[in-house]
């Protein structure tokens, strides 16, 4: 018994050796900082704090990605669904698939349709080619200027009172044509 208590403590001890890796800082050429475990690049070694790891209040849920539908049930109406106090949430206009003049591309202005209206507490950010294009505000509505020829892909997020994404609208394309 004692024998197979001093095996097991040894192990954990082999183990946590095996698992402990000493880190070396050294400085290049140009002055950059750089971290590494290898010991033949010459750096002196860095101790490093022990990592305190706090575990998630809900272990193995994952957190559900937001929803890409324009029409979402109501909250509430079905368990289990992931957040959406809309009915309507979708990019109003320009229409999916729109030919712009190069000249409407100076100034355009996107709508979106919210059902019921949108809630004080939230907000509504635009996507332009999955890059956000402008600070989330409480608005039906963004202006886009400068829009050079070529096709763009705009998108619509809802964000709660937190600022957490819970709502994507279906991606729109566009298309600005070039002056003839």
């Amino acid at each position: 018994m004692v024998k197979a208590i001093a095996l097991c403590l040894l192990g954990l001890v082999v183990t946590h050796t095996a698992l402990a890796t000493t880190i070396y800082r050294t400085t290049d050429a140009q002055g950059n900082v750089i971290f590494t475990d290898d010991p033949n690049r010459g750096g002196e070694p860095v101790e490093l704090a022990p990592l305190t790891v706090i575990p998630s209040q809900v272990e193995g849920r994952q957190s559900e990605p937001p929803r890409v539908e324009g029409v979402a049930p109501r909250m509430g109406e079905a368990p289990g669904q992931p957040f959406m106090p809309y009915d309507t949430f979708r990019i109003r206009s320009p229409e999916h698939g729109a030919d712009l003049p190069a000249s409407y591309a100076g100034n355009l202005q996107v709508e979106l349709a919210i059902e019921p209206e949108l809630r004080p507490d939230h907000s509504v950010r635009l996507l332009v080619d999955g890059r956000v294009s402008q600070t989330p505000m409480h608005t039906r509505a963004f202006m886009l200027n400068d829009l050079g020829r070529g096709e763009y892909v705009l998108q619509a997020e809802l964000l709660d009172a937190r600022g957490q994404v819970r709502h994507r609208s279906p991606p729109v394309s566009l298309y600005v044509q070039r002056v003839n």
